[in-house]
């Protein structure tokens, strides 16, 4: 993902609506790298912020690519996470992004699309293959282990 995303781009994009370290003290904000990589995890990965939380602290790939040292960094929370969320709804920047990586990959010789996952398992079923008049209906055909089957239409 490092030469997929256009990195600095997204956070040139991003930085003049991210909150700044202010001179009155308090916690400062998470870096903006981590909070945009977290973001782009949580999306991949269609984590809730509560599950984008548990899935910094219990999985090291996910904290290492939001630049995370379990030892040394905080890691964020769920609030943490939907108020950067909500930042970039609140500024519109979601379909940037995704303007800006669609543009870096057309650029590189690459191309984006969404798409859905269709789960084809099968499930147990009766195995009648007859219609209502209790003869065999030839548009309906069964299924065996290890055999090709079709729906007929």
């Amino acid at each position: 993902m490092e030469n997929v995303v256009p990195w600095k781009a997204l956070i040139d994009l991003i930085e003049p609506h991210y909150p700044k370290t202010s001179s009155k003290g308090g916690r400062p904000p998470y870096q903006l790298a981590t909070m945009l990589r977290i973001h782009l995890l949580q999306q991949w990965y269609d984590l809730s912020d509560p599950a984008m939380e548990d899935a910094l602290i219990e999985v090291p790939t996910m904290r290492r690519f939001a630049g995370i040292d379990m030892i040394s960094d905080r890691i964020p929370d769920e609030t943490t996470i939907l108020t950067f969320r909500h930042l970039l709804e609140k500024h519109n920047l979601g379909k940037q992004i995704f303007e800006v990586v669609k543009a870096h990959l057309k650029a590189n010789g690459m191309a984006m699309k969404q798409g859905t996952i269709i789960d084809a398992t099968l499930i147990a079923a009766p195995s009648s293959t007859k219609n209502e008049r209790k003869e065999r209906d030839p548009e309906m055909h069964q299924t065996c282990k290890g055999k090709q089957w079709y729906f007929g239409m």
